[in-house]
């Protein structure tokens, strides 16, 4: 496992700085009727849930949802692709983050062929207007990919197999995670260059070292969209753990082959 590059008392004392500022921040967005969407998106074990839980830990449990929604039902394939994902968008004055969203369909399954090679190309087509929409509608969307290196993978989801309190986090799916590395990355490549938008545009994390990306998704999270006095005291992250997708960023290494 990757050692962090930030002392624990540093980092606790941050981490309290930025939850303080997003509980701020809800207070505000429920009285001004704010709608926030988050789309959490990466590989395996790239610290989703950590990252969650540390955003949400005193949030308002009426305000804020997460959602992480099973494979679709038998009914649920017969509909419009982003039919099911509709239902959980946020209402005014509430937070909802997607642990994974409508991007499985860029990312899961094309690799493991749950979808044909025309759904994937129509959502890749239809997504960008999508979202435009939503943003139009008065929704702040916010979309991050979570990077991780292969070595720091491997070792993740071998801590995750051999811990029994991390039972629940074991999917199938954690088998091929390394086995069709190249695969995932063709797909996280094609999936960023197609849907990255001006109006709704990526950002990518470096999360080898889980506190400092904790850290830095939270600092972008409240420089985002919280009032600008309550971003301003938030220090702006690190340009070395996040930045704004660009198609350099592929072939600089900065996003893991």
């Amino acid at each position: 496992m990757a050692k962090s590059d930030i002392d624990d008392d540093a980092y606790d004392a941050e981490l309290i700085e930025l939850q303080l500022a997003l509980v701020k921040y809800q207070q505000a967005a429920m009285t001004g009727g704010d709608k926030v969407l988050i789309i959490l998106e990466g590989r395996d074990a790239a610290g989703k849930d950590g990252t969650i839980k540390r955003m949400t830990e005193y949030l308002s449990i009426r305000a804020t949802r997460v959602m992480a929604l099973p494979k679709p039902s038998d009914v649920e394939r017969t509909q419009w692709y982003f039919q099911r994902y509709v239902a959980h968008l946020p209402a005014a004055g509430q937070i909802v983050i997607f642990n994974r969203s409508w991007y499985n369909r860029a990312g899961v399954e094309r690799v493991m062929d749950f979808a044909t090679h025309e759904e994937q190309e129509i959502f890749l087509r239809d997504v960008p207007h999508f979202e435009e929409m939503l943003v139009q509608s008065g929704t702040r969307l916010i979309k991050i990919w979570l990077d991780i290196s292969r070595e720091e993978q491997a070792e993740r989801l071998k801590e995750r197999r051999e811990d029994p309190l991390k039972a629940l986090k074991v999917s199938p799916l954690d088998d091929v995670a390394q086995e069709k590395w190249e695969e995932y990355s063709q797909a996280r490549d094609a999936m960023l260059t197609r849907t990255h938008q001006s109006e709704t545009p990526w950002v990518c994390v470096v999360t080898d070292d889980k506190k400092t990306a904790r850290l830095n998704v939270m600092r972008h999270v409240v420089r985002t969209i919280a009032p600008k006095e309550l971003a301003k005291a938030v220090e702006k992250p690190d340009s070395k753990v996040l930045f704004e997708f660009e198609i350099g960023a592929i072939a600089e290494g900065r996003l893991n082959k």
